[in-house]
């Protein structure tokens, strides 16, 4: 049984009788072993599978820790736990009693955010500062989302960004207008999942007995809120304040830091035997990390007694003689490809690295850059999809008619509501039985000079200018193309559309919906676009081999994505599992290239950690805005503790292209890899002035 399993500090965790639990859990310590023995303890207890709760930040975590239950209690008993992430929970409740919401990813929204975003002009304000582009003021929206629990928007950002004042009218006015579009369309994205399930537990016993929460150290204020309005019986949270690094996601390590403030009769729990790293990696990990507060007292104690090889540092006087070293190094090692990770702070290091291990032909996969699931030619296939199953996804038609030449996302979602007009609300009846009658579908501008809306719509165009395109009658009298910014060839990628979806009709298995969509004309258009986007020179010619490479890419992915597909049988199933658990997938084989974010909670017989310069590592640039030396400390003992066996630091002293020297990072300063000199001194003065002005 799982319980047996368990040394004495986990078991006493595992089995404690209070109902408040705060279990700090170093790197490699047996944090999911304690979560699935506190799960056994409390079906031993008699608390039904169906009245536990486990939250986890991926939902790869929770599948891991299910399977480890079942191992014990069966699949029946294991799959009536309710687990997941946070959005993932969230979602299923608002499921339930919502049938018609419409999960969108980030990327999504921002377009439909941009949408709005576009119709305002800043020009009359004269301020001395540049207002914020329409991107960075949705992903400022979407931090204070996570982190403001009080104040209004507007009052917000007079507060945190005073320079900004002026602006703050037209900003809260833009978020106000795409909060109702989401509204009205039924879209929410993973912010309004925790908000509306809050709500939604404020008002509901849903009869859970006790909440787990791994990764406790990286809840946000909005998490930590949500957990905090299930009032819950009995909590059991499990983290560890030395990994917390995800701040700018909002991130707080104030909550797991004040949790015996909240709860003065709770208990804390220590777990303080690693079973993953040697003894000399792990003695390096602490002197680092040991330069930041001590929130809890801890000691690690390391079990393993095997001959252990201290970690070792490389040096290079220019910067890519490092990344073909470490690659030569690579080819060289003994240990299997599938337990070598190289870790980085910035992704041109990955760049580096990943084109030398290419050239020596090693293979290599790579996480925390762009995914298989980022990526444009996957992400259209969705959209697609997407809309033959559910045509109010305004948002995805906006994303496809971006890909059209000249065509914003403001014009694409006139567009979209000018076919919903003609459709008396659909947007495929507007599209293949328009009412005629209606000789302008399009909204009429809002004019309002103070927050920045202006009336520059064009009178409508004719659609007599495609007459010479091989239109289909049908289509050619739709008022559609009257909208005046639409071109010859916006109307073509129009009436590829119009041709793609009369085929897909009627289809109903996912793999058969996605070959098609893959092999149809706007595809293949959309694929044109982003293979000579990506082989386009700095001379504005194409690299016509550089084009058919790409080509070949999207088609491979094409591939992929149809075996994905395949399982599937239901279309809500297979869009629900690309769009929740993309995130969890990870394609190729070989050494893995991993971000400092990406690696966490993994580990590896041996690791690279590259670049470590100041100003890589610690990345001064984002500590500037709005970071910390401490959580760059933290972000580099998470990045040394996934290593079992082997550990490498590497730096180089030049970089030749940028004509930049380098120093070596603070932190081989810290780890005593490097003698403290005049420049570690210089460091450690400039970080002290920063702390005392701030």
């Amino acid at each position: 049984m799982p319980l047996s399993r368990l040394n004495e500090e986990q078991y006493a965790a595992a089995t404690s009788k209070e109902p408040q639990n705060l279990i700090i859990a170093s790197a490699g310590t047996g944090k999911t072993s304690t979560i699935v023995g506190r799960i056994a303890y409390l079906l031993g207890q008699g608390v039904e599978p169906s009245q536990i709760l486990l939250l986890t930040f991926t939902n790869k975590a929770a599948a891991e820790m299910i399977d480890r239950v079942a191992n014990y209690f069966g699949k029946d008993i294991a799959s009536k736990i309710d687990a997941g992430t946070f959005h993932a929970v969230s979602y299923r409740w608002l499921k339930k009693d919502n049938k018609k919401i419409v999960l969108k990813q980030q990327r999504e929204l921002k377009t439909l955010f941009r949408s709005v975003y576009e119709k305002r002009s800043f020009g009359h304000i004269g301020a001395e500062v540049a207002p914020y582009g329409g991107n960075y003021l949705y992903d400022v929206y979407s931090f204070y989302q996570n982190t403001e629990l009080q104040n209004h928007f507007e009052d917000w950002v007079k507060n945190r960004y005073p320079e900004h004042e002026l602006f703050a009218m037209i900003y809260a006015d833009i978020v106000d207008e795409f909060e109702s579009l989401k509204k009205e369309y039924g879209f929410v994205n993973f912010n309004d999942l925790l908000l509306h399930f809050r709500e939604m537990c404020k008002n509901r016993d849903l009869g859970y007995k006790e909440v787990l929460v791994d990764e406790y150290q990286d809840t946000n204020a909005l998490q930590g809120t949500l957990i905090d309005a299930m009032n819950l019986p009995s909590i059991f949270c499990v983290g560890d304040y030395d990994q917390s690094i995800y701040a700018f996601n909002g991130a707080d390590i104030s909550i797991i830091g004040s949790f015996t403030t909240k709860f003065p009769n709770a208990t804390v729990h220590t777990l303080t035997k690693n079973y993953r790293s040697t003894v000399p990696i792990l003695s390096l990990a602490t002197r680092v990390i040991e330069h930041n507060e001590r929130i809890y007292p801890k000691k690690l104690e390391v079990t393993r007694e095997q001959n252990s090889q201290a970690p070792k540092l490389l040096a290079y006087d220019e910067l890519f003689d490092q990344y073909h070293a470490m690659a030569a190094q690579i080819r060289d090692s003994q240990t299997p490809r599938e337990e070598i990770a190289v870790i980085f702070r910035n992704n041109s290091s990955a760049d580096g690295i990943e084109v030398g291990l290419r050239e020596l032909g090693i293979p290599c996969k790579r996480k925390g850059g762009t995914s298989f699931f980022d990526s444009r030619e996957v992400k259209a296939i969705l959209d697609f999809y997407t809309l033959l199953v559910n045509e109010a996804d305004m948002m995805s038609f906006i994303h496809l008619f971006e890909f059209a030449k000249g065509v914003g996302s403001a014009t694409a979602k006139e567009l979209y509501i000018g076919l919903k007009t003609l459709g008396h609300g659909s947007m495929f009846y507007g599209l293949y039985a328009p009412n005629e009658s209606i000789n302008n579908p399009f909204e009429k501008r809002k004019l309002n000079q103070q927050l920045g809306l202006f009336d520059d719509f064009l009178e409508l165009g004719s659609v007599g200018k495609f007459a010479k395109l091989g239109f289909e009658d049908k289509f050619m009298k739709n008022p559609i193309l009257k909208h005046p910014k639409l071109t010859k060839d916006n109307a073509m990628f129009l009436y590829d559309f119009y041709l793609l979806f009369r085929d897909l009709k009627g289809v109903k298995e996912p793999r058969v919906i996605v070959k098609k969509i893959s092999h149809s004309a706007i595809y293949k258009n959309i694929s044109e676009i982003l293979a000579n986007q990506r082989s386009t020179l700095k001379d504005g010619t194409i690299d016509e081999k550089q084009k058919e490479e790409s080509l070949s890419r999207i088609s491979r992915k094409m591939v992929l994505l149809e075996e994905l597909s395949k399982p599937y049988s239901q279309h809500d199933r297979f869009l629900n599992a690309m769009i929740l658990g993309s995130s969890d997938l990870t394609q190729g084989e070989g050494v893995n290239l991993l971000s400092v974010h990406a690696s966490k909670g993994l580990e590896f017989k041996e690791v690279f950690v590259v670049d470590l310069m100041d100003g890589r590592f610690p990345n001064r640039k984002l500590m500037q805005r709005g970071g910390s030396l401490e959580e760059e400390r933290r972000l580099f003992y998470v990045a040394v503790t996934r290593a079992k066996d082997i550990l490498y630091l590497s730096y180089a002293k030049y970089d030749k292209i940028k004509k930049t020297n380098f120093l070596p990072s603070q932190f081989l300063y810290e780890a005593g890899l490097v003698p403290k000199d005049e420049a570690y001194r210089a460091m450690v003065m400039k970080d002290t002035d920063k702390e005392d002005r701030d």
